[in-house]
Protein backbone atom coordinates (compact mmCIF):
# COMPACT_ATOMS: atom_id res chain seq x y z
CA UNK A 1 0.00 0.00 0.00
CA UNK A 2 1.48 3.35 -0.98
CA UNK A 3 -1.24 5.74 0.23
CA UNK A 4 -3.42 5.23 3.26
CA UNK A 5 -5.75 7.94 4.56
CA UNK A 6 -7.51 7.06 7.78
CA UNK A 7 -10.30 9.05 9.41
CA UNK A 8 -9.27 12.33 7.77
CA UNK A 9 -11.21 15.37 8.94
CA UNK A 10 -10.30 18.82 7.65
CA UNK A 11 -12.01 22.11 8.51
CA UNK A 12 -11.47 25.72 7.51
CA UNK A 13 -12.48 28.96 9.27
CA UNK A 14 -15.81 30.30 8.00
CA UNK A 15 -16.71 33.47 9.86
CA UNK A 16 -17.46 32.55 13.47
CA UNK A 17 -17.72 28.87 12.57
CA UNK A 18 -15.69 26.26 10.73
CA UNK A 19 -16.50 24.71 7.38
CA UNK A 20 -15.92 20.95 7.09
CA UNK A 21 -14.05 20.18 3.86
CA UNK A 22 -13.38 16.49 4.61
CA UNK A 23 -15.39 14.40 7.03
CA UNK A 24 -13.88 11.12 8.31
CA UNK A 25 -12.37 10.17 4.95
CA UNK A 26 -10.60 6.82 4.62
CA UNK A 27 -8.88 5.74 1.40
CA UNK A 28 -6.33 3.08 0.42
CA UNK A 29 -4.48 3.25 -2.90
CA UNK A 30 -2.15 0.31 -3.68
CA UNK A 31 0.87 0.70 -5.93
CA UNK A 32 0.21 0.03 -9.59
CA UNK A 33 -3.41 1.17 -9.40
CA UNK A 34 -5.28 4.32 -10.35
CA UNK A 35 -8.08 5.61 -8.13
CA UNK A 36 -10.22 8.32 -9.72
CA UNK A 37 -11.89 10.74 -7.30
CA UNK A 38 -14.95 12.47 -8.71
CA UNK A 39 -17.51 14.88 -7.36
CA UNK A 40 -19.07 18.30 -7.95
CA UNK A 41 -17.16 21.55 -7.55
CA UNK A 42 -16.64 22.38 -3.88
CA UNK A 43 -17.23 18.81 -2.72
CA UNK A 44 -13.77 18.36 -1.17
CA UNK A 45 -11.79 16.77 -4.01
CA UNK A 46 -8.99 19.35 -4.00
CA UNK A 47 -8.82 19.27 -0.19
CA UNK A 48 -8.38 15.49 -0.30
CA UNK A 49 -5.53 15.84 -2.79
CA UNK A 50 -3.84 18.55 -0.69
CA UNK A 51 -3.96 16.34 2.40
CA UNK A 52 -2.61 13.33 0.48
CA UNK A 53 0.22 15.54 -0.84
CA UNK A 54 1.06 16.59 2.75
CA UNK A 55 0.55 20.21 1.72
CA UNK A 56 -2.26 20.60 4.28
CA UNK A 57 -2.36 19.04 7.75
CA UNK A 58 -5.78 17.61 8.66
CA UNK A 59 -7.55 18.35 11.94
CA UNK A 60 -7.77 14.63 12.65
CA UNK A 61 -6.75 11.33 11.06
CA UNK A 62 -3.52 9.93 9.68
CA UNK A 63 -1.75 10.09 6.32
CA UNK A 64 0.65 7.27 5.45
CA UNK A 65 2.76 7.41 2.28
CA UNK A 66 4.79 4.37 1.29
CA UNK A 67 4.72 3.10 4.88
CA UNK A 68 5.68 6.46 6.42
CA UNK A 69 3.09 8.08 8.69
CA UNK A 70 3.32 11.86 8.49
CA UNK A 71 1.90 12.70 11.92
CA UNK A 72 4.32 14.91 13.85
CA UNK A 73 6.69 15.50 10.93
CA UNK A 74 8.36 18.89 10.61
CA UNK A 75 7.99 21.06 7.50
CA UNK A 76 11.47 20.05 6.42
CA UNK A 77 10.71 16.36 6.83
CA UNK A 78 7.49 16.72 4.85
CA UNK A 79 9.39 18.51 2.08
CA UNK A 80 11.85 15.62 1.92
CA UNK A 81 8.98 13.13 1.81
CA UNK A 82 7.37 14.95 -1.10
CA UNK A 83 10.68 15.25 -2.94
CA UNK A 84 11.44 11.53 -2.80
CA UNK A 85 8.06 9.79 -2.66
CA UNK A 86 5.34 12.03 -4.12
CA UNK A 87 4.84 13.35 -7.65
CA UNK A 88 2.21 16.04 -8.23
CA UNK A 89 0.60 16.97 -11.56
CA UNK A 90 -1.25 20.28 -11.30
CA UNK A 91 -4.19 21.54 -13.38
CA UNK A 92 -1.77 23.88 -15.14
CA UNK A 93 1.77 22.53 -15.64
CA UNK A 94 3.43 25.83 -14.57
CA UNK A 95 6.47 25.29 -16.79
CA UNK A 96 9.30 27.79 -16.65
CA UNK A 97 9.15 29.72 -19.95
CA UNK A 98 12.92 29.97 -20.39
CA UNK A 99 13.60 26.23 -20.05
CA UNK A 100 13.25 23.49 -22.65
CA UNK A 101 11.14 20.41 -21.97
CA UNK A 102 14.26 18.44 -21.02
CA UNK A 103 15.54 21.23 -18.77
CA UNK A 104 12.20 21.36 -16.89
CA UNK A 105 12.82 17.75 -15.82
CA UNK A 106 16.54 18.13 -15.21
CA UNK A 107 15.88 20.97 -12.79
CA UNK A 108 13.94 18.57 -10.54
CA UNK A 109 16.88 16.18 -10.44
CA UNK A 110 19.33 19.00 -9.71
CA UNK A 111 17.25 20.09 -6.74
CA UNK A 112 17.49 16.51 -5.50
CA UNK A 113 21.28 16.54 -5.89
CA UNK A 114 21.57 14.12 -8.80
CA UNK A 115 24.49 14.39 -11.20
CA UNK A 116 23.86 16.30 -14.45
CA UNK A 117 24.62 13.21 -16.54
CA UNK A 118 22.08 11.08 -14.66
CA UNK A 119 19.55 13.90 -14.84
CA UNK A 120 19.91 14.17 -18.61
CA UNK A 121 19.52 10.42 -19.05
CA UNK A 122 16.47 10.26 -16.82
CA UNK A 123 14.88 13.23 -18.61
CA UNK A 124 15.41 11.59 -22.00
CA UNK A 125 13.87 8.35 -20.74
CA UNK A 126 10.76 10.05 -19.36
CA UNK A 127 10.20 12.33 -22.34
CA UNK A 128 10.37 9.25 -24.53
CA UNK A 129 7.87 7.51 -22.22
CA UNK A 130 5.34 10.34 -22.65
CA UNK A 131 5.92 10.55 -26.42
CA UNK A 132 7.91 13.78 -26.44
CA UNK A 133 11.45 12.63 -27.26
CA UNK A 134 11.42 14.75 -30.41
CA UNK A 135 10.27 17.84 -28.47
CA UNK A 136 12.97 17.72 -25.76
CA UNK A 137 14.59 20.95 -26.99
CA UNK A 138 11.37 22.97 -27.28
CA UNK A 139 10.26 25.61 -24.81
CA UNK A 140 6.69 25.85 -23.45
CA UNK A 141 5.50 28.41 -26.02
CA UNK A 142 6.51 25.97 -28.77
CA UNK A 143 4.38 23.15 -27.32
CA UNK A 144 0.65 22.48 -27.50
CA UNK A 145 -1.48 22.38 -24.35
CA UNK A 146 -1.49 18.59 -24.37
CA UNK A 147 2.27 18.47 -24.84
CA UNK A 148 2.82 20.88 -21.93
CA UNK A 149 0.65 18.68 -19.73
CA UNK A 150 2.74 15.65 -20.76
CA UNK A 151 5.90 17.51 -19.74
CA UNK A 152 4.24 18.15 -16.37
CA UNK A 153 3.52 14.44 -15.98
CA UNK A 154 7.09 13.50 -16.89
CA UNK A 155 8.41 16.09 -14.43
CA UNK A 156 6.27 14.61 -11.65
CA UNK A 157 7.87 11.21 -12.31
CA UNK A 158 11.44 12.49 -12.42
CA UNK A 159 12.36 11.41 -8.89
CA UNK A 160 10.66 7.98 -9.05
CA UNK A 161 7.74 8.70 -6.73
CA UNK A 162 5.68 5.88 -5.26
CA UNK A 163 2.63 8.15 -5.08
CA UNK A 164 1.36 10.20 -8.05
CA UNK A 165 -1.32 12.84 -7.40
CA UNK A 166 -3.04 14.34 -10.43
CA UNK A 167 -5.37 17.35 -10.20
CA UNK A 168 -7.86 17.91 -13.06
CA UNK A 169 -5.31 17.29 -15.85
CA UNK A 170 -7.87 17.71 -18.64
CA UNK A 171 -9.48 20.97 -17.51
CA UNK A 172 -7.76 23.07 -20.20
CA UNK A 173 -7.81 20.44 -22.96
CA UNK A 174 -10.35 19.40 -25.56
CA UNK A 175 -11.91 15.95 -25.31
CA UNK A 176 -9.46 14.19 -27.62
CA UNK A 177 -6.32 15.61 -25.98
CA UNK A 178 -7.84 15.06 -22.54
CA UNK A 179 -8.48 11.40 -23.31
CA UNK A 180 -4.88 10.99 -24.51
CA UNK A 181 -3.52 12.49 -21.27
CA UNK A 182 -5.71 10.19 -19.12
CA UNK A 183 -4.62 7.16 -21.16
CA UNK A 184 -1.00 8.19 -20.63
CA UNK A 185 -1.43 8.54 -16.86
CA UNK A 186 -3.14 5.14 -16.70
CA UNK A 187 -0.38 3.45 -18.69
CA UNK A 188 2.41 5.00 -16.64
CA UNK A 189 0.67 4.05 -13.40
CA UNK A 190 0.72 0.40 -14.35
CA UNK A 191 4.16 0.42 -15.97
CA UNK A 192 5.90 2.29 -13.14
CA UNK A 193 3.85 0.86 -10.27
CA UNK A 194 2.85 4.18 -8.80
CA UNK A 195 -0.16 4.58 -6.54
CA UNK A 196 -2.11 7.20 -8.48
CA UNK A 197 -4.96 9.42 -7.34
CA UNK A 198 -6.66 11.29 -10.19
CA UNK A 199 -9.05 14.08 -9.22
CA UNK A 200 -11.49 15.03 -11.95
CA UNK A 201 -14.98 16.35 -12.54
CA UNK A 202 -15.11 14.73 -15.99
CA UNK A 203 -16.53 11.19 -15.84
CA UNK A 204 -16.05 10.54 -19.56
CA UNK A 205 -12.37 9.62 -19.15
CA UNK A 206 -12.62 7.03 -16.36
CA UNK A 207 -12.67 3.74 -18.23
CA UNK A 208 -9.03 3.05 -17.34
CA UNK A 209 -9.40 3.65 -13.60
CA UNK A 210 -9.04 0.67 -11.27
CA UNK A 211 -11.42 2.26 -8.77
CA UNK A 212 -13.74 5.24 -8.70
CA UNK A 213 -14.56 7.10 -5.49
CA UNK A 214 -16.95 10.00 -5.12
CA UNK A 215 -16.72 12.96 -2.76
CA UNK A 216 -19.90 14.78 -1.73
CA UNK A 217 -20.05 17.35 1.04
CA UNK A 218 -16.67 16.18 2.31
CA UNK A 219 -17.63 12.53 2.59
CA UNK A 220 -15.99 9.85 0.44
CA UNK A 221 -18.00 6.90 -0.81
CA UNK A 222 -16.43 3.47 -0.51
CA UNK A 223 -14.34 3.05 -3.67
CA UNK A 224 -15.83 0.62 -6.14
CA UNK A 225 -14.21 -1.36 -8.92
CA UNK A 226 -14.38 0.58 -12.16
CA UNK A 227 -16.52 -0.92 -14.92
Amino acid sequence: MSLHLSGITLTYPDGEHRLTALDQVTLDVPRGTLTAVVGPSGSGKSSLLAVAATLVTPDAGTVTVDGVTTTGMSRGELTELRRHRIGIVFQQPHLLPSLTAAEQLQLMARIDGRSPAKARGRARELLDAVGLAAEAGRRPHQLSGGQRQRVGIARALMNDPTLLLVDEPTSALDHERGAAVIDLITRLTHERATATVLVTHDRTHLKGADRIAEVRDGRLTVPVTAP
